[in-house]
């Protein structure tokens, strides 16, 4: 009504109708129809602006639009008649120029600037959605931690271009930020990163929002995400909480989202660094007297100066020591009952073959766990190399498996004295373990015919000097007993071919 009133008032002043839609940023159709409807209903344009009352507009609005009285044109209402099926197609991810044409399919036929007002009237197309600026939190409670890309990075000294991340870490309530470039993204990397920022801010922070990298969150989630078990760790170590922020969703950690275009912009852009020490830094000169010392623009404040009036008093000790990164991995539990892991072997106790466990490795020692529970440590070894623990075997292969000599010869020497000194005899050897199974051969002898019967043909055995376990089987197995002769007799008979002594004597003149 007041711009109507308004395009009345113009043409009462004289101007005319390109003039007035001009100052009205009305179309000059529109003044012309309204102007028209206003005179015929009695507006005189010698007559001052006192003509214009509330019933005259009244009357030249019911004229002009007497087939809208719900204030809607005829394709507007067509428009509304298929409002679900253009809700759905933008569900869908058609475009509207793309459902214009499908109404016309439909016979609906309409101008896309009217489809486009009713779909950003009715249905917020293309309308942004508000936001609501989150609390800050209380002095040292909260850091927001995400990488950016911030160019590239020619090597002095070995001339290689890559590409340069920064680890960007931001307080959320002083916004006191610092940045850790780096090549790559991996945990090692990003914990080199964390370790640094605490070094920088002089302690840590209670709860760290950081973005959904690899590095720390295995798996996303909204609710429940799954965090790197290394990675926590190390949180449980420096003493902080994680809660992630949701997948694509920058919102989560705004005060750090900011942050990435004017690290880009106003630290590594136009700049040139010798190399990766160099860009560490300069950027860490560059987060205490640039970004720090700048009047920030929401909070109009110095951020170093906030924090360290407000958040450093709060912020928990650094640590002292190094932290050891450890790896996690599900190995499989392998028929040998041996697990592998940083490409050596080590042993796993109990029946667990065929299933998956959960190692712990560091610098010093493995750890398996079942079910949560620790069930075997051992001492870290090179790659290639095995680790096996006698007790994680079987009793009955532990002792080949490990060429375990003493132990075999103590078994044996259980069943008797004889028995044990002819096991002995038997392993006298260079390689003795060649000859461990001639002694699990007079073991089993032992369990086939009692371990008083291969006591006696040891010691028949042992007085005749012969080393042969075979010889006690067939002692054993002939039933000859005292009988058999032990060693072969010599021949009754001479052979053929046999000549005196005398014969091969030779004589010498005198």
């Amino acid at each position: 009504m007041i711009e109507i009133v308004e395009m009345l008032r113009l043409w009462l002043q004289g101007l005319g109708l390109r003039e007035v839609a001009r100052l009205s940023g009305t179309d000059r159709k529109t003044v012309r129809r309204y102007v028209d409807r206003a005179r015929a209903c009695g507006l005189d344009r010698d007559g001052g602006d006192c003509q214009l009352t509330d019933e005259l507009i009244a009357a030249v609005i019911a004229e002009v639009r007497p087939h809208r009285p719900t204030g809607k044109s005829p394709a507007w209402e067509s428009i509304a008649a298929e409002h679900e099926q253009i809700k759905t197609w933008l569900k869908d991810g058609l475009t509207l120029t793309k459902i214009h044409t499908l109404l016309g399919r439909r016979g609906v036929v309409v101008s896309y600037r009217t489809l486009n007002r009713y779909a950003t009237t009715e249905l917020d197309f293309g309308r942004r959605q508000g936001t609501v600026p989150v609390a800050d939190c209380e002095p040292g409670a909260e850091v927001q931690v995400d990488f950016g890309r911030l160019g590239i990075l020619t090597d002095a000294i070995d001339g290689r271009r890559r590409v340069v991340h920064g680890l960007i870490f931001t307080a959320v309530y002083s916004r006191h930020m610092f940045v850790w470039p780096t090549y790559r993204q991996t945990l090692a990397d990003v914990i080199a990163g964390f370790e640094a920022a605490w070094e920088f801010f002089g302690g840590v922070f209670s709860v760290v929002i950081p973005d959904n990298m690899k590095a720390i969150v295995t798996a996303a989630d909204a609710v429940e995400p799954r965090l790197n078990d290394s990675f926590r760790e190390y949180a449980q170590s420096r003493g902080f909480a994680i809660d992630p922020a949701r997948v694509r969703s920058p919102k989560d950690k705004p005060r750090v989202e900011r942050m990435v275009t004017y690290v880009r912009s106003n630290f590594f852009a136009g700049e040139q660094f010798r190399d990766l020490d160099d860009c560490h830094s300069r950027a860490q000169h560059w987060c205490s007297h640039i970004a720090g010392t700048r009047i920030h623009g929401t909070t109009r404040l110095r951020p170093a100066e906030v924090f360290t009036v407000d958040e450093l008093p709060h912020l928990k000790p650094v640590p002292e020591t190094v932290f050891d990164i450890p790896s996690w991995t599900h190995p499989k539990v392998a028929p040998d009952r041996h697990v592998q892991i940083a490409r050596a072997l080590y042993s796993v106790p109990g029946e667990l073959i065929g299933k998956r466990i959960d190692a712990r490795a560091d610098a010093q020692t493995v750890k398996l766990y079942w079910r949560g529970e620790l069930i075997k440590v051992h001492p870290l070894v090179a790659p290639g190399r095995r680790r096996t623990d006698p007790a994680d075997l079987p009793s009955e292969v532990s002792i080949y498996a490990m060429r375990d000599i003493a132990t075999l010869g103590r078994k044996a020497a259980a069943h008797g004295p004889h028995i044990g000194t002819y096991a002995a005899a038997v392993l006298e050897h260079p390689l003795p373990w060649t000859k461990m199974r001639q002694v699990y051969r007079l073991l089993g002898l032992v369990r086939r015919h009692g371990a008083e019967a291969v006591e006696d043909a040891c010691r028949r055995a042992l007085d005749a000097e012969v080393i042969d376990v075979g010889l006690i089987e067939r002692i054993l197995t002939r039933n000859g007993g005292e009988q058999l002769p032990l060693m072969p007799k010599p021949p009754t008979q001479a052979s053929r071919f046999v000549r005196h002594s005398s014969d091969f004597t030779v004589r010498r003149p005198s």
